[in-house]
């Protein structure tokens, strides 16, 4: 395969862009440097709030975007304006926490690019995360509360996002199967292990990095996409050159152009240098 003529790269984080420590690391920093100073619009493609995106990455020289929990805002982070927003309803985000406070699983919720949760639940969050450098990130990043769920109709508005971190994996698909049947206008899906991440409908990273296209004048032949999760399934898809990593999901490894190497391995920037430099 040759050389692509790429204009715009959406990135991933967890699993992709960042390693296993949620590191970026110094050799994906050169190769990012040398794509942006070569005109090539890069940016994080994410399911975290724009307040989770590590400062390495927000503040990297050069980077001016940035999509946001799975597309529900896309951001000109130099001008401080929103770009594209979907949000989900309060009517559905109501139906879809009456479902999931059945189960046990630790609720977030997030607006306005904060992520908020029960102060009782992140004092216990390792029962809901067993990997030591995402414990670190909900701890640093989430802002507790009393009782999200009772924010919530205080708040009464729309919500970016909301996620669910199940202890049980038999519960998680119960979840799935019941939020997929009782609230069909939601996007549902799981970048980690044990979550349930749902959106707006019209919040899909795919949908999301190819309307920032538009806006910029880039056609979906010049968008390279990289990713690792369920999340990222229909942004491989929507790229006209889309990467899995090698720790990716089967799901993305079949829809993605091309497999690179793993997260720990650089893999990102291997195939932007690869396919772009």
């Amino acid at each position: 395969m040759m050389k692509q003529n790429i204009k715009m790269i959406g990135l991933d984080l967890d699993g992709t862009l960042l390693d296993s420590n949620k590191v970026f690391s110094d050799y994906s920093r050169r190769v990012v440097a040398e794509a942006l100073r070569r005109g090539v619009v890069v940016l994080p493609a994410t399911g975290r709030p724009v307040s989770g995106i590590p400062r390495e990455v927000m503040e990297f020289p050069g980077i001016r975007y940035a999509l946001t929990s799975n597309g529900a805002r896309v951001l000109d982070i130099q001008e401080g304006k929103v770009l594209y927003e979907r949000l989900i309803s309060y009517d559905s985000g109501k139906r879809l926490l009456e479902i999931l406070q059945k189960y046990d699983a630790l609720l977030e919720i997030y607006y306005e690019g904060i992520g908020y949760a029960n102060e009782q639940d992140l004092k216990i969050v390792k029962r809901y995360m067993s990997s030591p450098p995402m414990v670190k990130y909900i701890l640093d990043t989430r802002r507790p509360v009393k009782d999200v769920c009772a924010m919530y109709h205080i708040e009464h508005r729309p919500v970016d996002k909301i996620q669910a971190l199940f202890v049980s994996q038999e519960e998680k698909r119960a979840a799935f199967a019941e939020v997929k049947e009782k609230a069909p206008e939601l996007a549902v899906c799981g970048a980690l292990y044990n979550n349930l991440e749902a959106n707006a409908k019209e919040a899909r990273k795919g949908i999301a990095l190819m309307k920032l296209g538009e806006i910029l004048g880039i056609s979906r032949d010049e968008i390279m996409a990289c990713g690792d999760g369920s999340n990222d399934i229909e942004m491989i898809r929507e790229a006209g050159f889309g990467v899995a990593m090698s720790n990716s999901i089967d799901e993305v490894l079949e829809a993605a152009d091309y497999v690179t190497l793993s997260n720990d391995e650089d893999g990102a920037a291997k195939a932007i240098e690869k396919y772009v430099l």
